[in-house]
């Protein structure tokens, strides 16, 4: 469906940039990314040589200056393009986003990810994705129990339909609290509490989820589409939305968006999606198997679509997406934008002030969106004021820590 909705003139912020002291941001290259580059170090029998640059990337990481990405990638090009206006600057004087993305495009180039154009690439962060799936099965276990009938209820969309499809929004959204980047020592612990119904309204300070209900109550056989966020528990919540879409018919076809090579540490790409429903398939759990040989027929006929674009990895936000690309997004139905990464690439990674409105600022984008996220960094439009005054007053450290979340609709 292609967005007719006419484009405001918006006035852009200032960039989040990485060197703003008592930030997130600078938490993240202070504190987050050295644990990051010492649990690839610990997952991964890198030679000597590759230690040797992971190890002086972290120690550095306050002080390292912008230069070349010098490897074999099929994104090497525009990095030249992308890297073009900072080199030669320290890395912490960069746009957040930037910032963050190079260095993990960095860290593959010292990997070696790209090295071979025949060999099998070596994803730095596939132990970690692969372990976190694993101890998450008994929280998927005993969520697919409970859903184990929403995808045979009445097609009819009645109101049993509707409260199973916003009993599915919720556990997706909070499923986003799964990051192995942000908590990753946490996320047993918020698998249970993804479990817990009082998180479904408590903590949501903006939800569209009625909005987004009686649109998709709307739909028969229509495309909907995800640009996908983490591998793990968070990627089976996004299964479990997508199984009860395609098996009600409210969709047709589902599309899934997924990075082209490893990203913020959990990112799903195409192989992890794999690897995931072969895991579902093979469960011994007879309500999780099931739904894995459900999602295996649906990407064998052609209703679940895996696809993955070199943008998705890129250091650049929505507003610049490639023609071609938006011209795909334009053909959906609905598109689900989940994850804080992606939100801040959908407003834009900015000093926005909170009240901004979000409709204004994401009218650009082609078609109906409905945004699912945790809050983890400090980017938030679309609040009243007084509800900024409340949350300031409940949680001085509500933009941060993961414990809020919103789903915001643009139809």
């Amino acid at each position: 469906m292609t967005n007719n909705k006419q484009q405001t003139t918006i006035n852009i912020p200032a960039p989040l940039l990485s060197s703003e002291e008592n930030s997130f941001a600078y938490y993240t290259f202070t504190s987050r990314l050295p644990i990051i580059i010492e649990q690839v170090i610990a997952a991964n029998n890198f030679s000597p040589a590759i230690l040797e640059k992971l190890n002086k990337l972290k120690a550095g990481l306050l002080v390292e200056l912008v230069h070349p990405i010098d490897d074999q990638g099929p994104d090497i090009i525009d990095w030249k393009d992308y890297l073009q206006p900072f080199l030669g600057k320290p890395l912490i004087e960069l746009p957040f986003y930037f910032a963050e993305v190079y260095l993990y495009r960095r860290l593959l180039a010292i990997t070696e990810y790209f090295a071979s154009p025949t060999a099998e690439a070596i994803d730095p962060f596939e132990s970690q994705k692969r372990h976190s799936l694993a101890k998450a099965i008994t929280s998927i276990r005993q969520v697919s129990i409970k859903l184990d009938n929403f995808p045979t209820l009445s097609a009819e969309r009645n109101e049993q339909w509707q409260l199973a499809l916003r009993h599915l929004l919720y556990l997706n959204l909070w499923g986003n609290r799964m990051d192995l980047s942000f908590a990753p020592k946490e996320v047993g612990k918020l698998e249970q509490q993804v479990l817990d119904p009082k998180l479904k309204q408590s903590q949501i300070i903006l939800d569209d989820t009625g909005l987004i209900v009686d649109k998709i109550s709307s739909f028969h056989h229509n495309r909907i589409d995800f640009i996908v966020d983490n591998s793990g528990f968070e990627l089976v919540s996004d299964l479990f939305v997508i199984d009860f879409l395609l098996a009600s018919n409210a969709a047709e076809v589902v599309y899934l968006h997924l990075k082209s090579h490893p990203i913020f540490v959990s990112d799903a790409m195409i192989k992890d999606v794999h690897y995931t429903l072969e895991f579902l398939a093979n469960d011994k759990d007879a309500t999780v198997k099931a739904l894995g040989m459900r999602l295996q027929k649906y990407l064998t006929s052609g209703r679940l679509i895996l696809t993955d674009h070199l943008f998705w990895t890129a250091p650049l936000f929505f507003r610049d997406m490639p023609e071609a690309l938006g011209q795909e997004l334009s053909q959906s139905d609905l598109v689900f934008i989940k994850g804080d990464a992606n939100y801040r690439r959908l407003v834009g990674d900015y000093h926005w002030p909170q009240n901004s409105d979000f409709q204004n600022i994401v009218s650009y984008f082609p078609s109906a969106l409905t945004a699912l996220r945790t809050i983890k960094s400090e980017v938030m439009v679309g609040l009243q004021q007084h509800q900024i005054d409340d949350l300031n007053y409940q949680d001085s450290h509500w933009l941060t820590n993961g414990k809020w979340g919103l789903i915001q609709f643009r139809w």
